[in-house]
């Protein structure tokens, strides 16, 4: 498609920086309209760039490093001193939690690097390749923790030290809940959904530490099987957090959205004046923010200035409608008319 750029200075993000239309986006409504990153109204908009721009956010990612590593270090401690598997996988798994912050905080660093000439979108993609890092890490966790289950169920051997193991799995729930709750706070305090989602996991691995003791509380009973099928459990449980997190990162890889998010651009872009119909629109992510390109079909009688101007609306109601849109690059196509030869036949045999 032949797409028209509007002539616009470009800020060393190689975003456009300046409409010229009498809005100003970075945190009110004055005028001198400027496309800021900062673009967006709503609380989860305006800041859900997470973690890239937020130094409280990546600080929080640290601490919960030093946290998880802490916990998971003191469990293994016990591990060496019980054998219990159950524990081993608990501790497998935190410390795989912990340890996936290095790839994403260093992701998100990089992220806030400006964009290039070589690299044009930025490198917000970097998050994807952390991804792709943090998806290897909980699959290594999970096999880990198989491995040992099976062998303890074919060659079962006692566990001892029952109240340190119990112990540890509370140590394990603490930690774990410490920095759902931390995560939690502050990501709702940045607006970062991905902060908030981060703890939720969080939470979601305290209680695989609690069930750590289901383990020694089995053992003490005389089940000598308990420790290592409550060891397979928690391997299971990794598993559905490597298939949920392997869904979403291969997804990003493949530059999936959400349909309700197509469905949202288009609603803001039919109801704007001038806009008859929405030819063609795309979403990607890069990092948090998203990026849109469309061509708006309008009056093809309109000069220039003014179908530059509806272009300019049309994008306006997109960064409003469209949550962590960053920007939008509005192709105007004219509407067929009787007699006139399609504007778009030159580039047929191009497969455009």
């Amino acid at each position: 498609m032949d797409e028209h750029r509007h002539p616009h200075p470009q800020d060393g993000h190689g975003q456009a920086h300046d409409h010229g239309h009498g809005h100003d986006h970075n945190r009110n409504h004055g005028h001198g309209h400027t496309r800021s990153r900062r673009h967006s109204h709503t609380a989860t908009d305006k800041l859900d760039r997470a973690l890239e721009g937020s130094a409280e956010g990546i600080r929080t990612l640290w601490i919960s490093l030093a946290v998880l590593g802490a916990t998971a270090a003191a469990q293994a401690a016990v591990v060496v001193l019980s054998g219990s598997v159950a524990l081993l996988g608990d501790t497998v798994h935190n410390a795989a939690d912990a340890l996936t912050a290095l790839p994403l905080g260093l992701a998100f660093l990089l992220g806030r690097r400006a964009a290039t000439r070589r690299f044009t979108y930025g490198y917000g993609r970097a998050e994807d390749l952390a991804g792709i890092v943090i998806i290897a890490t909980i699959a290594a966790s999970a096999v880990v923790t198989g491995y040992q289950a099976v062998d303890r169920l074919l060659d079962p051997r006692d566990v001892s030290h029952l109240p340190a193991v119990a112990a540890a799995g509370l140590a394990g729930f603490a930690g774990n809940e410490w920095v759902a709750r931390y995560r939690i706070r502050t990501g709702r305090r940045i607006g970062s959904a991905a902060l908030v989602a981060d703890g939720l996991h969080a939470r979601t691995d305290g209680f695989a530490s609690l069930a750590v003791l289901l383990g020694a509380g089995g053992a003490a009973l005389g089940w000598r099987g308990a420790d290592p099928v409550v060891g397979l459990l928690i391997g299971a449980a990794i598993l559905l957090v490597l298939r949920d997190a392997a869904r979403e990162v291969f997804g990003r890889l493949m530059d999936a959205v959400d349909p309700a998010l197509v469905d949202a651009a288009e609603r803001a872009l039919r109801d704007r004046p001038g806009v008859l119909d929405v030819a063609e629109l795309r979403l990607r992510w890069i990092g948090h923010r998203l990026r849109a390109e469309v061509a708006v079909v309008m009056d093809g009688s309109l000069d220039l200035r003014a179908a530059h101007q509806v272009a300019v609306d049309a994008e306006h109601a997109l960064l409003h409608a469209v949550p962590r849109l960053s920007a939008a690059l509005v192709h105007p196509d004219p509407a067929p008319a009787a007699g006139l030869p399609d504007p778009h036949a030159r580039l047929i045999h191009h497969g455009a």
